[in-house]
């Protein structure tokens, strides 16, 4: 009797273990376009550091990082053990939040490319002025790197317990941490890694022999070429996942897209690749108009309340 229920317990283990495995798996899907954006954004906060201080630097926000997480998740989970109600409508948000996030990107390296080079051109005067507290400017690096993480390992969580919200309570928490556990790692050693190309490649072509010279070359031109591309899938992903989210908690939207992923795979020979295509680009479609609704609302918001507090 020991023996079967032993049995038991171990299948009822393994069988959990499979379950958290497979949804950690959904989970880690939807949240990759939080962790593209989470990437470029992180890197970009700690270029422009010394060389010296970026592993340092990466460091300190992924102790910040964990720091979010560890208020965030219990949050999450207490939402979902007393309030689940509210998993649907933060998931909404979060979906939102991505879109508006995705297109406010857009808007403003179209219209504002100038005020970005002008920072970077202050940012790179006083690294380069001796009487420049670097130690302050660091710091100030590290806290708005540190926000900018606490509003995606938000989404992140809420993303990733949407996905798990009728589960037991023990494979959400169990699935839940190990995401958060996971991107947190993922974000930030690939982070480290990326700041770090630029000196690797001039390590090598420094004191490699040909081959390795011709490596060096490659990582050092690739570096910035790697920022670009992220940024670019980053954004691509967060209107992907953010109108995904959407367009599934819009039962109209959702069976649209089911409907026109149906009607073009029966096309003939690209018909099965268009039906797997299809639903992604129209809910990066959707994203885009969401975000775009979203950002004119914020703006239109925003000249209002200046209207307002205006005196007389």
């Amino acid at each position: 009797m020991a023996g079967s229920s032993l049995l038991m317990l171990i299948d009822d283990i393994a069988t959990i273990l499979d379950d958290v495995a497979a949804m950690s798996k959904v989970a880690a899907k939807k949240t990759a376009g939080v962790l593209g954006d989470d990437l470029a954004l992180n890197a970009q906060q700690v270029a422009g550091v010394r060389a010296e201080r970026e592993l340092p630097v990466v460091w300190a926000v992924a102790v910040g990082s964990l720091k979010n997480k560890a208020i965030l998740v219990p949050a999450a989970l207490a939402i979902s053990a007393f309030a689940p109600w509210a998993i649907t409508p933060l998931l909404m948000l979060g979906g939102l939040y991505l879109c508006f996030e995705g297109f406010e990107k857009i808007a403003h390296s179209l219209l504002h490319a100038g005020q970005d080079d002008e920072h970077k051109q202050q940012l790179h005067a006083a690294l380069a002025n001796p009487e420049v507290d670097l130690v302050a400017l660091e710091k100030e690096k590290i806290k708005g790197a540190v926000r900018t993480d606490f509003i995606l390992s938000a989404e992140i969580i809420v993303i990733a317990l949407g996905t798990v919200a009728t589960a037991p309570f023990a494979q959400q928490v169990t699935v839940v941490v190990g995401i958060a556990l996971l991107m947190t790692l993922g974000v930030y050693g690939l982070v480290a890694a990326i700041v770090k190309m630029d000196d690797a490649g001039l390590y090598l072509t420094q004191r490699g022999g040909a081959a390795l010279k011709a490596l060096g070359r490659l990582l050092l031109s690739a570096a910035p070429l790697l920022m670009k591309l992220l940024g670019v899938v980053g954004t691509l992903a967060m209107f992907m996942v953010g109108g995904g989210i959407l367009t599934h908690g819009l039962p109209f939207a959702h069976d649209l897209i089911h409907h026109a992923s149906e009607a073009v795979a029966t096309a003939p020979a690209v018909g099965p690749a268009l039906g797997v295509v299809v639903p992604s680009l129209l809910d990066a479609v959707a994203g885009v108009i969401a975000g775009a609704l979203a950002l004119l609302v914020v703006t239109l918001g925003a000249k209002l309340l200046r209207l307002l507090k205006k005196p007389g």
